[in-house]
């Protein structure tokens, strides 16, 4: 705990994903905490797709912010730009810090309070359940994750994946990525890769590939990569230090390149490293540390330092089974789904916000 005797550091979290959210609720009670997000709630990104199929999931895995941020503040609008000495939102706030960490992530669109989260979800749920075709756009993480639950809830639906790259999850190698199309097969979900489809074409249900395909579908969801959420410091004091993709330069121990009080963490920075959200966790780990050095000696040099994480990943196929990757081993199913696709991480996640894991 900080100097009860001393005035406490203000500290402002800009971005309200999985590393802003947990650096905040880990510095409430050390530093006078000020998240900024555009949207009031936090929502579980690997428990989004299970929410698609089954609303009542999302209960668990979307809460807002003041829920595991008691002793802070929330400002509820999106970061314009920041100065030596203060964040500025859309909505006019000047929010004065002693230490900022940009955990912008990825750039979002959509629901902005719990209630229209729950509505999308619902929508969606009636889109899918209504449906007897769908086509899933994107064959990274996201959509081998749509495209399994759906094939594991609704046997009986028609679903189609279409790729521009030469391999489902390229990130994962090609074995894993093989047995991936073969579980797929055998549940009756089509593949179409190296090619892309321009949904604004569509006629009646009917999308053309770029290499002249056609598929027939009732519904389509776009599952392809999201901007990163750094254009907000393009005309920033931090200017200089995004990388020619937009990502937010780090040193060792997660401070911006070359600066001393402002903190980068989550999928915004250059670690090179796949974005995935225990990493997130991790970077926030090691800059909650780092910060509580720099508020007790701002002259610190024995900070923590990050080391870019070993290759392991796990992507969810339905309620019960999975594929691992690690190194170049992988495998695929029951053992693998034992950790990752039941409750998807979500009472961990909770227990580490402070929540009940209900």
């Amino acid at each position: 705990m900080a100097d009860s005797g001393a005035e406490k550091k203000r500290v402002v979290v800009i971005g309200g994903g999985v590393a802003g959210s947990l650096i905040a609720r880990s510095l409430q009670d050390e530093a006078n905490v000020t998240l900024v997000d555009m949207k009031e709630f936090f929502e579980m990104p690997w428990a989004a797709l299970r929410s698609m199929c089954d609303p009542s999931f999302a209960k668990r895995a979307v809460f807002s912010h003041s829920e595991y941020l008691p002793r802070g503040k929330v400002v509820t609008s999106a970061a314009t730009d920041i100065t030596e000495t203060e964040v500025v939102t859309a909505k006019g706030d000047r929010v004065a810090y002693d230490f900022a960490v940009i955990a912008t992530g990825h750039s979002e669109t959509g629901a902005f309070t719990k209630d229209e989260k729950f509505t999308q979800y619902q929508a969606d749920h009636e889109t899918i359940k209504s449906a007897k075709s769908i086509l899933v756009i994107g064959g990274g993480q996201t959509g081998v994750e749509l495209a399994a639950e759906i094939a594991v809830d609704y046997p009986d639906k028609k679903v189609t994946i279409v790729h521009r790259g030469s391999m489902l999850l390229e990130f994962i190698g090609e074995t894993a990525s093989n047995k991936v199309v073969h579980w797929l097969k055998q549940r009756k979900v089509d593949i179409i890769l190296g090619q892309s489809v321009d949904v604004n074409n569509a006629k009646d249900g009917v999308y053309k590939t770029s290499g002249g395909q056609t598929i027939d579908a009732e519904c389509h969801f776009i599952c392809t990569g999201k901007p990163i959420g750094s254009g907000w410091l393009k005309e920033t004091v931090l200017k200089d230090c995004l990388d020619i993709h937009g990502r937010l330069m780090v040193d060792s121990n997660l401070k911006v390149k070359g600066r001393n009080n402002v903190f980068g963490i989550g999928d915004i920075t250059d670690i090179p490293e796949l974005k995935l959200g225990y990493l997130a966790q991790r970077h926030a780990g090691i800059a909650t540390k780092n910060i509580k050095l720099l508020m007790k000696n701002a002259n610190d040099n024995n900070l923590n330092v990050y080391k870019p994480a070993l290759p392991l990943s796990l992507i969810a196929l339905g309620k019960r089974e999975a594929v691992a990757q690690f190194y170049c081993i992988s495998c695929i199913g029951r053992l693998p789904g034992m950790i990752k696709s039941g409750d998807l991480y979500v009472g961990r996640t909770r227990k580490q916000l402070g929540l009940l894991s209900e």
